[in-house]
This record gives structure tokens, C-alpha cells and sequence, in this order.
């Protein structure tokens, strides 16, 4: 990969040196799951740089805690609005009670992993309707505005669309991605729905470049954070993320640390008119190899094709147009 796009930013970059000199004043973010985690930290970067965040998330008490302690630092104040992805009637709400307000940057942060086998309201597997579809509808209904930012701005709108290391479980079985015939793996359906997160990148971008909107998929890291609410303690020991005390294994980050690749994704100058790309530790990823089973990204990640069929599906699924 002689042009692979890098940048001096690296994997422990603390997200608020990825924006450190800029001013972001003027620029509009939507931040999903952004209450904990990696996305209280890509919100807060963005907030202390002086863009207007919204934090978009199902727990009023947890996002009132949040925007109440980002704007202590803030330079643009932050707000949140209700947003569950499990439901597609609240994507839907969200995105009317958005309005018509020019939006730069989406950043779709949210998921679930490894949780037992549910389906939402909507009947969909829960991992891949939360953590795929859910953001699928929100882009979709959220697109017109976004094209609105890159003219205001004069500049590409970017959407962020935070897939894992985890796509290496299981490209997307279009022929039964909600395990209704086929016995449930909690990681399979969360492989399949990171795989998803990373092919509508590739496909919003191939739909919306030539508009104005650019869009990356980011690894974040290993990272201990709310994510890994439905894993137990054993399972974790089991797979050498901590130790029997409970101490997380070195080479995990902070959520701050987490948070840069996504930060980067949505101001990088490097990535400036660049789209459907598979980014982490702030750089476009290397392909993966069994040699470094925990880095890269796989083919059927970035594969167009596979890519026309997922958003196929999922205009199918969530009914957006």
C-alpha cells in the first residue's frame, strides 16, 4: 500500500491532540451513543474545538450527565436529543425534529456486541438492527442536511461509521442476517454487523461523494468502556482482556485514546475529499493477515459490490429511499 494515507497521529493519540489549533466554530456534529464511552470523548474533542454538538442517545440521565460535563470545557455548547437505533420510529422522530438545520459532520458512534440473542421492535437481530440499520435509516433521513453542510461550508460533510477489528467474525449472510434459521452466535451477528458498519461507508460514500459527503469507517481500538455491558467477568479473563484481579491487559486504550481515530476521520486533513476508506490508530488500515489477526481490514469489508447489496437490503428493511 505505497499510498496509504497516514498522519502523525497514533494509536494512544489522546483525541484532544487530533483537534488541538483547530477551530471548528461554525461546524455542526451529530454524535451517536455519545453519553459514554469513546463517544463522550469524540464529542467532547469536538465541543472543546468550538463545534456545536448534538449527542444523540436513549438514556436522558446518562446524556444530561454527559452535555452537562462537556460544557464545562466546551467552546460551542452541547446538547442531546433522544435517539434509540433499536427503534426505527425514533431514528424517524430524530430526524424530523432535526429539521432542516445544514449538519457537517455524522459521526455513528453507537452499538451493542455480543449480546444474547433479541430482535427489536422492528424484528430485526439486535446487533445488526441497532448497530447497522438503525444508523443506516439515520444517514439516509439525515443525508439532504449533511449535502446542505458541504455547501454552506464549502467543503465535504463527512460521516463516520465506526465498524472493529470484530468484521473478521463473518462478512454479512445476506441470506439470513437475522439468524431466524441458522443457530445464534453472539459474535458472528457482531462480526456481520461490523462488517455492515464498514460496507455502508463504502456505499454512502460511492452515493453522496459527488454531492458533497464524504464517508469513513474507523476501528477504534480495544477499548473497556459500556460496550462490553453483556460480557462477563470470566469471558473477558477467557479472552485475555483482564486478568483474574480484573486489571485490563496492556495495549487497551483509554476512551480519550479510543476516541482520536474517529476524531481524525472527521477533521484529518489528510482525509480531506477521501471516502470509503477502513481507518485505524488515525491512518487507512492495512489489509489483514493472520500474522496481526488483531489489526487490518478484510476484503468483503470494502467489497462495492457487496456493498450495492447491503444498501439494497437495507433501503428493503427500514423502508428509507
Amino acid at each position: 500500500m505505497t499510498d496509504r494515507i497516514t498522519s502523525r497521529f497514533g494509536a494512544y493519540t489522546p483525541a484532544r491532540d487530533v483537534v488541538a489549533g483547530r477551530d471548528l466554530t461554525g461546524r455542526r456534529a451529530v454524535v451517536t451513543g455519545a453519553a459514554t464511552g469513546i463517544g463522550i470523548e469524540t464529542a467532547r474533542a469536538l465541543a472543546e474545538a468550538g463545534a456545536r454538538v448534538t449527542i444523540a442517545a436513549r438514556k436522558p440521565d446518562l446524556a444530561q450527565a454527559a452535555v452537562a460535563d462537556i460544557n464545562k470545557t466546551a467552546k460551542a455548547p452541547a446538547d442531546w436529543r433522544m435517539l434509540d437505533l433499536a427503534d426505527l420510529a425514533s431514528v424517524r422522530a430524530f430526524a424530523t425534529g432535526w429539521g432542516g438545520e445544514p449538519l457537517h459532520l455524522l459521526i455513528n458512534n453507537a452499538g451493542v456486541m455480543a449480546c444474547p440473542l433479541a430482535y427489536t421492535g422492528d424484528g430485526l437481530e439486535m446487533q445488526i438492527g441497532t448497530n447497522h440499520f438503525g444508523h443506516f435509516l439515520l444517514g439516509a433521513l439525515l443525508a439532504r442536511v449533511l449535502v446542505d453542510g458541504a455547501e454552506e461550508a464549502r467543503r465535504p460533510s463527512r460521516l463516520v461509521s465506526l465498524s472493529s477489528i470484530g468484521h473478521r467474525r463473518s462478512p454479512v449472510n445476506f441470506d439470513d442476517p437475522h439468524f431466524r434459521a441458522r443457530p445464534y452466535d453472539k459474535w458472528e451477528a457482531y462480526g456481520q454487523a461490523k462488517t455492515a458498519n464498514a460496507l455502508f461507508a463504502v456505499g454512502f460514500d460511492a452515493r453522496f461523494k459527488d454531492k458533497g459527503v464524504r464517508a469513513n469507517a474507523v476501528m477504534p481500538g480495544g477499548i473497556m468502556t459500556p460496550l462490553q455491558r453483556h460480557m462477563t467477568m470470566e469471558e473477558q479473563i477467557a479472552m485475555g482482556w483482564i486478568d483474574a484481579a480484573g486489571k485490563v491487559r496492556d495495549g487497551f486504550k483509554t476512551p480519550e485514546q479510543g476516541a482520536s481515530t474517529s476524531v481524525w476521520a472527521a477533521v484529518g486533513d489528510e482525509l480531506e475529499d477521501v471516502g470509503g476508506l477502513y481507518l485505524e490508530d488515525c491512518a487507512q488500515a492495512e489489509p489483514w493477515s493472520k500474522e496481526t489477526p488483531w489489526r487490518g481490514v478484510l476484503p468483503y469489508a470494502l467489497d462495492a459490490a457487496a456493498a450495492d447489496r447491503l444498501w439494497a437490503l437495507s433501503v428493503e428493511t427500514t423502508g428509507a429511499g
